[in-house]
C-alpha cells in the first residue's frame, strides 16, 4: 500500500467515526448532516482551520492518526455519558445517593474531556496563529456546570430544615479580580509569569458530612510567560530584607507597554481548589489537574528582533519552566485564610470577593502574591428561610 493510500484509509476511518456521532458526511461540501464543522472542531478542541485540514484530507499522516485517536476518545466520553444516564435511573431513591452518583459520574466525564483536550494539544507544538481561543479551552469546564445533565449544585429544597449550610450561597461562577505577576528564578534571568484570567465554578461538597462547611472550585486558568530582553536579575524586583516581597513598582508595571518585554507563550491550566469555612474564615487548598502551553506565533516573535536560533532557545527554556518550575503550582498551594465576605452566609452575593495571600517558591525565593476571586454569577440568589 502506498503512503497516499495509507493516508486515505486513515482519513476514511476518521470520517466514519465522526459519522457515528454527527450523522452522515456529505463529501461534496465537507459537512455533517446534524452538526456544524465549527461545533465538531470545538468538541475535539481543534481550531476551525485545523479541523478543515483534517476533513479535507490535507493534514499530515501524523495529524490524521492523532485525530483518529481523539475521535475515539470523544466517542468513549459520549458512551460513558449514555451509560451514566441509564445507570442513574436505577440508583437508590435518596436525594443524597442520586446527587453523589451523578456528581461523581459528572466529574469522571469532565475529567475524560480534559484528558481528550490535553492529548489533542500535547502532541504538537501549538502556536496562536491558527486562531485557537481560550473559549475553546474552557468549554468542557463550562459544560460541566452549565447544563441540565450533571446538575452539580445543591438546591434550596435540598438544604436542611434549620438552613445551616454555609456553602450554598458560594455556588456559581467566580473570576479572577486582578492579575498578578511573578519573576522566575533560574539559570537564565528574564522570565516572568503573569496570571491573566481565571474562571472558576464553585459547588458545595455535599458528598461530605460536614454540614455544608466546605465547597470546591474547578478552574480554567489562562496565564502568560514573558521574557525580559535585558535579563534583569530577580533580586531587582524584590524588596530588601529577610523576607523579600515583590516591589510595588514591579506589581504595577505593565509588560504590554514596555518594549523590553516580549510575550513568549500562554499557559492553560485546569485547577481544582477546595475551600473550608471555619469560624468566619475561609481556608483554600488545591492543585493543578492538567496544563498545556501555547506559544505565540514565530512570525510575531521574530518582529521583536529575536533571531530564529535564539527563539528556539527561549522556547526550550519556556518548556522547561512549564514542566518544572510550574510544578510548584501543581503542588498543594500555600495560602493564608481569608475572612468570609459576610459573617451571615445567607447574605453572600454577586460582587463579593475572596482574597487570598499566598506564596510561590521559585528557586531559593518564596514570593508572596495575592489571588482574589470576584463573584459574578450566583446560582442561588435568594436565601433559605
Amino acid at each position: 500500500m502506498s503512503k497516499e493510500e495509507e493516508i486515505n484509509k486513515i482519513h476514511a476511518e476518521f470520517i466514519s467515526k465522526l459519522e457515528h456521532h454527527y450523522g452522515r458526511y456529505n463529501a461534496e461540501n465537507n459537512s455533517f448532516e446534524s452538526t456544524s464543522n465549527s461545533k465538531i472542531a470545538r468538541d475535539l478542541f481543534y481550531s476551525d482551520s485545523q479541523f478543515s485540514r483534517l476533513i479535507n484530507n490535507t493534514a499530515s499522516e501524523g495529524e490524521l492518526t492523532r485525530a483518529l485517536r481523539n475521535v475515539q476518545r470523544l466517542l468513549d466520553v459520549h458512551e460513558l455519558r449514555r451509560k451514566v444516564s441509564k445507570q442513574a435511573s436505577g440508583t437508590g431513591n435518596s436525594i443524597f445517593d442520586k446527587r453523589v452518583f451523578m456528581w461523581i459520574s459528572g466529574v469522571l466525564l469532565v475529567s475524560l474531556a480534559i484528558t481528550l483536550y490535553l492529548f489533542t494539544r500535547q502532541t504538537d507544538e501549538v502556536e496562536t496563529d491558527d486562531g485557537l481561543s481560550e473559549q475553546t479551552r474552557y468549554e468542557m469546564l463550562r459544560w460541566g456546570f452549565e447544563n441540565n445533565y450533571i446538575k452539580p449544585y445543591v438546591k434550596l429544597k435540598e438544604l436542611p430544615e434549620d438552613c445551616y449550610y454555609p456553602c450554598y450561597k458560594y455556588q456559581g461562577k467566580w473570576i479572577l479580580k486582578d492579575e498578578y505577576k511573578i519573576p522566575f528564578f533560574r539559570e537564565r534571568n528574564g522570565f516572568h509569569y503573569v496570571a491573566k484570567e481565571v474562571v472558576m465554578y464553585a459547588r458545595c461538597m455535599d458528598e461530605r458530612d460536614d454540614r455544608g462547611e466546605s465547597f470546591e472550585g474547578y478552574e480554567y486558568q489562562k496565564h502568560e510567560i514573558w521574557y525580559d530582553k535585558r535579563e534583569v536579575p530577580i533580586d531587582s524586583f524584590l524588596t530588601k530584607g529577610a523576607e523579600p516581597k515583590l516591589s510595588a513598582s514591579y506589581m504595577e508595571s505593565n509588560f504590554e507597554d514596555d518594549p523590553n518585554f516580549v510575550k513568549i507563550a500562554y499557559v492553560h491550566t485546569f485547577f481544582k481548589t477546595e475551600f473550608n469555612i471555619e469560624d468566619g474564615l475561609i481556608y483554600r487548598s488545591g492543585k493543578a489537574i492538567g496544563r498545556d502551553i501555547e506559544f505565540v506565533s514565530r512570525e510575531i516573535l521574530e518582529k521583536q528582533s529575536i533571531s530564529s536560533d535564539f527563539l528556539n532557545e527561549l522556547k526550550s527554556e519556556t518548556n522547561t519552566i512549564a514542566k518544572n518550575l510550574l510544578e510548584d503550582f501543581s503542588k498543594p498551594i500555600t495560602c493564608n485564610p481569608t475572612e468570609t465576605p459576610n459573617l451571615d452566609f445567607n447574605q453572600i452575593k454577586e460582587g463579593d470577593v475572596l482574597s487570598f495571600d499566598c506564596q510561590f517558591k521559585t528557586g531559593r525565593f518564596l514570593v508572596d502574591y495575592n489571588k482574589s476571586y470576584i463573584f459574578t454569577d450566583q446560582y442561588i440568589s435568594t436565601y433559605c428561610r
